[in-house]
């Protein structure tokens, strides 16, 4: 039924119909607000006037934005928080606030910045490595297998190593995933340079930038979502890759970052990708995880 009455409303719609308009019954008897919806539906309408999408539509293109937002919003979350850590642990490690008297802390902040980082954002994250509570960061790498074949890489930034620990191997256990040993998936992965750009890039152009920015290792692929871009590095040269993709006016909304990239590629089953999801969707739920990799095609 439910089926039925959407095919019913979008047939309605298609034809310049609101599909909650009552329709004409001539041969039955017509109360005066049956009389008023007849004169709204034989109202002529006029080339200016707007159709009125049903709310069955409207409540699921709303959801569905809501769901995309609620996604971006959670990516960016993850990005600010990883920056914040990351220029904890470079003001500890270099001694000084200062990113002029701190090299790795200046190298942070460009990166920050090239990632869209709030300055509010870098600026609370400096301060706070001066104060004496501030907890010490150290990065880890856990790795994992999956269904169909799949492999998991789980990077974690935490100042609580037993818990962040604690908490990977519990979120893999309940999907019924399974903890690797060290070791036993990243050897069948590359590190690279990864660059996002959120739109379509001309290949010719983008070697032609590298070449002018002494880049050697590139390649273009198309990203997660339609309409973007991935470039991939030798990650000593992911900076002037970067520098790349400016000069081509793209910088704006690209993402620069190191990315493990699988050498062996692996297509799962529908029923195996959604269980691989889960198992990446409860993992990414924690604080401590920054990101999770894996090698699937599909």
């Amino acid at each position: 039924m439910k089926c039925a009455i959407t095919s019913v409303a979008a047939a309605l719609l298609l034809s310049g119909v609101s599909a909650f308009t009552v329709p004409q019954n001539a041969g039955a008897p017509c109360s005066s607000s049956c009389s008023l919806a007849r004169s709204i539906v034989d109202t002529p309408r006029t080339p200016s006037a707007t159709t009125r999408l049903s709310p069955l539509f409207m409540g699921r293109a709303a959801a569905v934005r809501a769901a995309t937002k609620g996604k971006t919003d959670a990516k960016k979350a993850k990005v600010n928080a990883y920056y914040g850590k990351k220029i904890i642990m470079a003001v500890k490690a270099g001694g000084s606030p200062d990113p002029v008297a701190n090299r790795q802390l200046a190298e942070l902040i460009k990166a920050a910045k090239n990632n869209s980082v709030p300055v509010d954002n870098i600026n609370r994250a400096i301060k706070r490595a001066t104060e004496k509570d501030a907890g010490d960061f150290s990065e880890s790498t856990f790795e994992a297998y999956g269904y169909g074949g799949a492999s998991l890489i789980i990077n974690v930034l935490s100042d609580n190593p037993n818990r962040s620990t604690a908490d990977v191997k519990s979120a893999i256990n309940k999907k019924n995933g399974k903890v690797a040993e060290s070791g036993s998936v990243l050897f069948m992965y590359d590190l690279r340079g990864k660059i996002e750009i959120p739109s379509v890039v001309d290949e010719e152009e983008l070697l032609m930038a590298a070449i002018d920015n002494d880049v050697d290792d590139m390649e273009l692929v198309e990203g997660d979502e339609e309409g973007t871009s991935i470039v991939f590095t030798d990650p000593k040269e992911t900076g002037a890759m970067f520098e790349a993709v400016k000069s081509m006016g793209l910088e704006e909304g690209a993402k620069m970052s190191l990315s493990h990239v699988s050498k062996a590629p692996v297509e799962c089953s529908e029923e195996d990708f959604e269980k691989n999801m889960a198992i990446i969707d409860a993992l990414e739920e924690l604080d401590d995880v920054d990101s999770v990799e894996h090698n699937m095609s599909n």
